[in-house]
């Protein structure tokens, strides 16, 4: 929407400035597009008199036009406009003229003949002219009694003005008009507002006359004003009121219209002036001069409107029709070329209506007919301002009407309304909503100058306030408070990116399990997906006990058993690989595991989270080697120990359980799998194996993690070899060891595990590299030597010896 500076400075004392103007719009939510600075005086801008046209000898469209500017000789302008006449007055930029568009006026030469100078259009010139309106758009034509050579500005007295392109969005319905968009102003700057013109003005200073109205379908047609307007005359608006419409992007074309559309634009009032002689006039009483019926068209129905186009109607379309039920105006959108004002009319019936929004827009969007007045009653006008809107018409009509009369009987017909909203608003909400401190007086003096009413609660913590009717958008609390932040000001709240929730990210669970696979995908392993569901017999095969739930209905018999764990679609996963030549696989497995469960009254059976992995052609050292890679990644805060176990389908003495706290509960078990198991399916590898309970190895804390500075001095290695009985674990040795090494430890791993000749029967031969390092000093000989005899006496309390 296009907002005229000075039509704004006719509500408050907005003053010049238009860059402050345009701030505070846009701080209003009220987003300034633009801002055009129209009407200045152009330098080089003379009245020059037409002393002869003549046709271009090279050119149809173009034509040679010869002016007088004062000095009686004739000057050659080539011009693509036709309007003027010899004796008309024009204005002609000069030789030098910077336009405001841009361009400079210069002597050159347009097809072969001289151009001295430019003939300007009104819009060149940025106002709007009657006489060219009679003749047809193109070269301004002056008044006759201008002196010529005088700057065209002067002699017309043109004024500037600035033109502000607003982006309305559709909650703002009151700032379609010059009055709402100057009301947010005027309170947000702190300026007095008062609309201007007399709201008396149209008082009935004329006889009885009345054009009757009937709403047939009241739940579209809220309410629909007529007033006869008596002593018309047809004629061109005031240069003023033509110049503002046509700065505000609408054409000038009579007083009536003009006035119309002013009052539109002025109070986002839409109107509509009929000639009242074609309202239907029966001659009945009460229907000497027509009226109006408002009700819903007929399928088929037909209407030619004011644009010449003829409308075929359905039954969703709202009618304004005539006193004989003749369809003259598309409701709220346009008006039918039955009842067009013309020269000879002299009484007009004036409708101000209220339409229901959602009609309107139904019909506009079926159509595609849209208008100014659409536009507003789309989004809803106020259903209170008929009066005003009525009186600014009279009012502004009487300029150029000095003989016209309201006729006493203006008609007031009411459908169905929307109710008066009165909100519940409550200060702490709006503080905490707006990070503001405002309490009950301050919140209603904020809104209180753009018409919101606090009619009950002021300092109470919760007050009522009564929306005016032009805001028919403020429906709700946090509506108001919107107003309120308006108002406030949005600069003033500062700038706060808001945490939003917690949606898109991981949870911990989830968090973890990617951890493990990256753990895993790290280790060059590959995640294998077999099936969860066996054949009978799978679960023997793989040495497993046999008692597992069946599926009463499966899709195919070799498909019937829910596994009990993932050691058998591994290892045929495993069997399938070598028997295709591909050996060495490393495979891992997340998945669930079912089983019957400690109560066997549960409705559902016990399902579990497992990870598995196996590793073909490696030892047990390499399984263990991959649960340090988790245990590290996790940030385990509970020691796990290793405690040795033969779990079904486990080598009986390469095995171990994966056990935490004192209670001692497993979590998981490491080592490889049975030979026997290995034979079944056909593979001669080795095959490592680890498998880890989610459920409990997560329930373990971790995740909390520790940093220490990374030592820049060298480190040293110590190879320790201990002969250890087969009832002492590695890995209770690896734990006195590592304790023995105190701070200096920055690796231990277990390199060899031997038996046979030179170890004694019962025993194995376990060596170890110890990586030692300091964080603050490079270590000399002693310092080895103190933690070799530590990590020697920590291993005899076990009953392992250092062997020689």
């Amino acid at each position: 929407m296009n907002v005229l500076l000075s039509w704004l400075n006719d509500y408050a004392p907005f003053g010049d400035d238009a860059d402050t103007v345009a701030t505070s719009l846009s701080q209003l939510g009220m987003a300034v597009e633009s801002v055009t600075h129209i009407g200045r005086p152009i330098p080089g801008v003379i009245v020059a008199r037409v002393l002869e046209r003549a046709k271009h000898p090279n050119a149809d469209r173009i034509g040679l036009v010869f002016v007088d500017v004062g000095d009686g000789q004739p000057l050659q302008i080539c011009c693509g406009a036709f309007n003027m006449a010899p004796g008309d007055l024009v204005p002609l930029a000069t030789i030098g003229t910077m336009m405001p568009d841009g361009r400079d006026i210069q002597r050159s030469k347009m097809r072969g003949e001289w151009s001295n100078g430019m003939l300007c259009s009104p819009d060149e010139l940025g106002v709007a002219n009657d006489t060219e309106r009679d003749r047809g758009a193109g070269i301004y034509l002056l008044p006759s009694d201008l002196p010529l050579g005088a700057p065209v500005s002067e002699a017309l007295g043109i004024t500037g003005d600035v033109v502000f392109e607003l982006d309305l969005t559709r909650n703002r319905p009151e700032c379609w008009g010059h009055e709402g968009v100057a009301r947010d102003l005027a309170a947000h700057l702190g300026l007095p507002f008062r609309a201007p013109g007399d709201p008396a003005a149209a008082a009935p200073t004329g006889p009885a006359q009345t054009a009757p109205v009937t709403i047939v379908d009241g739940d579209r047609c809220g309410r629909f004003t007529s007033t006869v307007i008596t002593g018309v005359e047809v004629r061109p608006s005031p240069g003023w009121l033509a110049d503002r419409l046509t700065r505000a992007g609408m054409r000038p074309i009579n007083n009536v219209v003009d006035v119309s559309n002013y009052v539109m634009l002025d109070l986002n009032a839409p109107n509509h002036a009929y000639d009242l002689s074609t309202l239907g006039a029966s001659g009945e009483a009460g229907h000497e001069n027509g009226g109006f019926r408002i009700r819903l068209a007929a399928d088929g129905e037909q209407l030619v409107t004011l644009d010449e186009a003829t409308r075929t109607l359905t039954a969703d379309d709202l009618l304004i029709c005539d006193a004989q039920d003749r369809p003259i105006g598309l409701a709220g959108i346009m008006g039918g070329a039955n009842t067009e004002i013309s020269d000879a009319t002299t009484t007009v019936a004036l409708e101000v209506a209220w339409f229901e929004p959602a009609g309107i827009a139904t019909t506009v969007g079926r159509t595609g007919v849209r208008s100014e007045a659409s536009v507003r009653f789309e989004r809803g006008r106020d259903p209170q301002g008929m009066a005003a809107a009525v009186a600014r018409f009279v009012e502004l009509l009487r300029e150029t009407c000095p003989n016209l009369q309201v006729a006493a009987g203006a008609v007031d017909a009411i459908g169905t309304l929307p109710a008066v909203s009165e909100v519940a608003v409550r200060t702490e909400r709006v503080n905490l909503v707006l990070g503001t401190t405002l309490d009950d007086a301050g919140i209603a003096g904020l809104i209180a100058p753009i018409g919101f009413e606090t009619v009950a609660g002021q300092g109470s913590g919760t007050q009522t306030v009564r929306v005016p009717t032009w805001r028919a958008d403020c429906q709700t609390e946090i509506e108001v408070i919107e107003e309120v932040a308006r108002q406030y000001g949005y600069h003033r709240l500062g700038a706060i990116v808001p945490t939003s929730a917690n949606g898109g990210r991981l949870t911990p669970r989830q968090a973890d399990r990617r951890r493990l696979r990256q753990v895993m995908v790290g280790a060059g392993l590959s995640e294998a997906m077999p099936n969860a569901f066996l054949a009978p017999g799978d679960l023997e095969r793989a040495g497993l006990p046999a008692g597992a739930l069946t599926i009463t209905n499966p899709l195919v018999a070799e498909e019937s058993v829910l596994r009990t764990s993932l050691l058998p679609g591994l290892v045929t996963t495993v069997a399938f690989n070598e028997s295709h030549r591909t050996t060495d696989v490393a495979l891992f497995e997340m998945g669930h595991v079912y089983g019957p469960g400690a109560d066997r009254d549960a409705p559902l059976p016990e399902e579990r989270e497992v990870l598995s992995a196996v590793l073909a052609g490696r030892e047990a050292p390499a399984a263990v080697a991959l649960w340090r890679e988790v245990e590290a990644a996790l940030l385990l805060e509970t020691p796990v120990q290793l405690r040795p176990a033969s779990p079904p389908g486990l080598h009986p003495t390469r095995t171990a359980d994966l056990v935490v706290g004192p209670a001692q509960h497993v979590i998981g078990s490491v080592g490889e799998i049975d030979p026997a198991v290995l034979e079944a399916h056909g593979i001669t590898q080795r095959v490592a194996w680890l498998a880890l309970d989610l459920d409990r190895l997560l329930a373990i804390d971790h995740g909390t993690a520790t940093y220490e500075r990374v030592s820049r001095f060298p480190s040293s290695d110590l190879d320790l070899a201990f002969v250890a009985p087969d009832a002492v674990s590695a890995a209770d040795l690896r734990s006195e060891l590592s304790t023995a090494a105190g701070s200096l430890a920055a690796g231990l791993d277990l390199f060899d595990v031997y038996r046979g000749d030179g170890v004694a029967s019962g025993s194995r031969n376990l060596a170890w590299r110890l990586r030692l390092q300091a964080p603050d000093r490079t270590l000399v000989d002693a310092d080895v030597v103190a933690v070799r005899d530590a990590c020697i006496a920590a291993a005899a309390r076990l009953g392992a010896t250092l062997r020689t």
